[in-house]
């Protein structure tokens, strides 16, 4: 059994539920309208990014979604984790660190030259997840955005 499967339109049913999980443990105000809207493209293969399932999939417990883009400095194309998820009752299971390091070993071969993503202030529990997997944060390196 492979440990991430790469969603399709046919996932959207067990993908949702997982995304509004995610929300909910965030606190991000949304509703299955507006989570439907905005994985549907990417299950219908967008270039711009693309869910995983973690887990079997027809049951998933969990998913990562990624966002494409393109780095000057880097020199090619990069990827930045958006969400990553792993329902709780199967957290610290090594299942979440098993799919970074299967997405990494996924999209290098596709020219990705680097996986980025954010963390919340203060959040060192995901800290220290993410530098298991080997992220690390970038030397005089701060994300700013304008929401447009």
């Amino acid at each position: 059994m492979s440990l991430l499967h790469l969603a399709t339109p046919e996932d959207e049913t067990r993908l949702v539920p997982l995304v509004a999980a995610f929300q909910d443990e965030r606190g991000i105000a949304s509703d299955d309208t507006r989570r439907t809207a905005a994985v549907a493209p990417l299950l219908d293969g967008s270039p711009h990014g693309a869910v995983w399932l973690i887990g079997p999939r027809k049951a998933p417990v969990g998913y990562v979604a990624v966002s494409f883009g393109w780095s000057v400095d880097l020199g090619g194309l990069a990827a930045t984790i958006s969400q990553i998820f792993v329902r709780p009752a199967v957290r610290r299971r090594g299942l979440g660190g098993d799919a970074l390091i299967a997405i990494a070993k996924a999209l290098k071969p596709g020219g990705v030259r680097a996986l980025h993503l954010e963390l919340e202030d203060g959040d060192t529990a995901a800290q220290r997840f993410f530098a298991r997997a080997r992220f690390q944060p970038l030397d005089g390196v701060q994300r700013m955005s304008a929401l447009l």
